[in-house]
């Protein structure tokens, strides 16, 4: 009779299983070895160069994704590069439109008092008399303007002794006349006294009254300081 166990003894372990159990490890040992190659042999050899292939490979991932985010960047940058730009021309654009405006503005302003001057001038300057107080009163004006002293009384006298206020008046009997130059005009003078003493701005005509009486002041203010200090034929 073969032996049973008894409850709570451990059975024993026949030579057939201690056979099957060393194989089994056996086994298991040659699977693990397989696992873990040692280094050096042919396995070992393909697994060890899977590694620099997987490393870089993903170097060369985390470059491209580095090279994709700068390039964003720098599409990013130039972006903001042309719209700064854009803003600074817009402004400069206005800035110029505002220089303009204000040039225009001011030159609108300076013409329109440059003109309204020119109004008042004209609106200011005296009208004179055509007659013989008309013509001493604008002789005057002409003589403050090129400081040749004379005043009213001194011109008045000497027209009144000269030419009795007739500006078309000509003397052919006295020295001058037989020379050749009569004295013409309100207050006598011969032509080459009314030339060589000729006031610009008045008509170069002997008879004009208001040329013959500031040509003759002027030859007076040269020759007796003033047209108030003749009191006879000068």
């Amino acid at each position: 009779m073969s032996k049973t166990s008894t409850p709570g003894h451990i059975r024993r372990l026949t030579k057939a299983h201690k056979t099957s159990f060393a194989a089994v490890a056996t086994i298991g040992a040659a699977a693990l070895a397989a696992t873990l190659v040692p280094a050096g042999t042919a396995d070992a050899g393909t697994t060890v160069a899977a590694a620099p292939v997987a490393w870089t490979q993903a170097v060369e991932g985390v470059q491209a994704k580095t090279v994709q985010h700068l390039s964003a960047q720098t599409k990013l940058a130039t972006e903001a590069a042309k719209l700064e730009a854009a803003v600074k021309a817009k402004a400069a654009a206005a800035a110029k439109a505002k220089a303009d405006a204000a040039a225009a503005a001011a030159k609108a302003k300076k013409d329109r008092e440059a003109k309204a001057a020119a109004s008042r001038s004209t609106v200011r300057k005296p009208v004179y008399a055509n007659n013989l107080d008309g013509w001493i009163k604008e002789s005057l004006a002409i003589m403050k303007a090129h400081k040749i002293p004379g005043t009213y009384n001194g011109l008045y006298k000497n027209i009144m002794r000269e030419s009795s206020g007739n500006p078309r008046a000509i003397n052919n009997w006295d020295i001058n006349a037989q020379n050749g130059i009569p004295s013409k005009g309100l207050l006598q003078v011969i032509k080459p006294t009314f030339l060589a003493y000729h006031v610009p701005g008045t008509p170069l005509d002997q008879y004009h009254p208001v040329a013959n009486i500031v040509a003759a002041a002027n030859y007076a203010a040269d020759r007796y300081g003033s047209i108030d200090n003749v009191n006879s034929a000068y």
